[in-house]
């Protein structure tokens, strides 16, 4: 995969961390860092590291700076800036909005059981609170490839709903799901719902319009978008008439971080995001599908087919999600079993002698791993690639898995 908008040399080449002898398969909890973005943390932290507001030169720099990195941020989901709160991470801004949210006893709660837990707990604990109806989204029981279908809705949502929360993409069998679709059956049937989304397995992938989307709420994490430790969460008009400030009593009230921002996130974090957008050659002044984007599908989909090539081809192995290495069903985090293995003996097998990083284990997905799939606590064994891995990479991988799975006698 080479072409002028999407050179591998230059890919790899702006991820410094990638010149080492690591090979890093564990993306999906936390990709590598642009040197870009390393750049501008850098950078800011000598030079504007002051407080934001004041009248002095590096003060006015250093406010600008921030207002900078709402900008972009909001413009990478074509929203705008009163729109969007960042924050130290995806599971604590939902957190936040739960606590911002007030409905009335009786009102129900619809919760995908696939996701993560960070879009999962701060629900069930409302619930729990405010005495609501807490009912769980659930795909038929049985199955290894679950997915939130948006006709399965119909039968949980009334007049009384007032949230649904689920995964753009699991994090676990790296499922896509419409939601679109989804958003549009809630609203269809239940015009006071908010549809609450969690993009963080999604956003590395994928670009993303909320507005084509019509969600209300909907987060993700940038350190899984090849920037810094940070995160955001962008919440619609409609739902923020339905958020009550968090902030102090003396402070504005008008936008989504005066609600919920609560002096959260770094500055130069927040200053470091332009980078991710530069990179990724997302304009300023356009939202449209960009040539980087169209690189990393293509990219991401030779990667998944060479590995689930090989998973579907051993009759020990079960894939656990989308068989299909086609890039409208899935993205490259695949996990899968082995019969007569442990997840953890087979990790720790293949990078014992070799240096690729990868992990088992249930990856706060719990109910998803241990309830529905009822694998236990040693979970699955997950692969997550980015488009800055190589297919000589997976091929390695592969190569080394045979010779693994061969010294064991069946």
């Amino acid at each position: 995969m080479a072409t002028e908008a999407f050179n591998m040399d230059a890919v790899r080449g702006s991820f410094p961390a990638l010149a080492g002898e690591q090979v890093f398969l564990d993306n999906a909890g936390g990709s590598q860092t642009l040197g870009a973005v390393a750049d501008r943390v850098r950078d800011y932290l000598i030079n504007t590291n002051v407080q934001l507001g004041a009248s002095y030169a590096i003060a006015k720099k250093s406010t600008a700076r921030h207002a900078e990195g709402y900008t972009a941020a909001a413009k990478y989901v074509n929203a705008s800036e009163d729109e969007i709160v960042l924050g130290a991470s995806t599971t604590q801004l939902f957190r936040n909005v739960s606590f911002a949210l007030d409905f009335n006893p009786g009102d129900e709660l619809i919760v995908s059981a696939l996701d993560h837990e960070a879009n999962i707990a701060p629900w069930v604990d409302l619930a729990e609170r405010q005495k609501l109806v807490l009912k769980w989204w659930q795909p038929t029981a049985g199955t290894t490839n679950p997915k939130l279908l948006a006709e399965d809705l119909a039968g949980l949502l009334s007049d009384k709903t007032r949230l649904v929360t689920c995964t753009h993409a699991s994090n676990i069998v790296g499922t896509v799901h419409d939601i679109k679709a989804i958003a549009e059956t809630v609203h269809r049937h239940s015009p006071d719902a908010l549809v609450c989304v969690d993009a963080v397995a999604y956003a590395p992938h994928r670009k993303i319009d909320v507005k084509e989307l019509g969600v209300d709420l909907y987060a993700f994490s940038w350190y899984k978008v090849y920037g810094p430790h940070i995160s955001m969460l962008y919440a619609s008009p409609r739902a923020q008439t339905q958020i009550r400030s968090l902030g102090h009593y003396f402070n504005p009230k008008t936008s989504l971080e005066d609600k919920l921002g609560l002096a959260a996130p770094s500055y130069e974090l927040v200053y470091a995001i332009p980078a991710v957008l530069e990179y990724l050659g997302v304009d300023k002044d356009e939202h449209d599908e960009t040539p980087k984007w169209a690189g990393i599908v293509a990219q991401e989909t030779q990667l998944q087919a060479a590995l689930l090539g090989y998973l579907n081809s051993r009759d020990d192995v079960t894939v656990w999600g989308e068989k299909s290495a086609d890039a409208g069903a899935r993205v490259p985090t695949i996990s899968f079993t082995v019969k007569g293995w442990s997840s953890r003996e087979l990790v720790e097998a293949v990078e014992s002698g070799s240096n690729f990083g990868f992990r088992w284990g249930s990856f706060y997905s719990v109910r998803l791993v241990e309830d529905f799939f009822g694998l236990g606590k040693d979970g699955v064994v997950r692969v997550s690639m980015v488009h800055y891995n190589t297919v000589g990479e997976v091929e390695k991988l592969i190569e080394t898995l045979d010779k693994v799975l061969s010294s064991k006698a069946k």
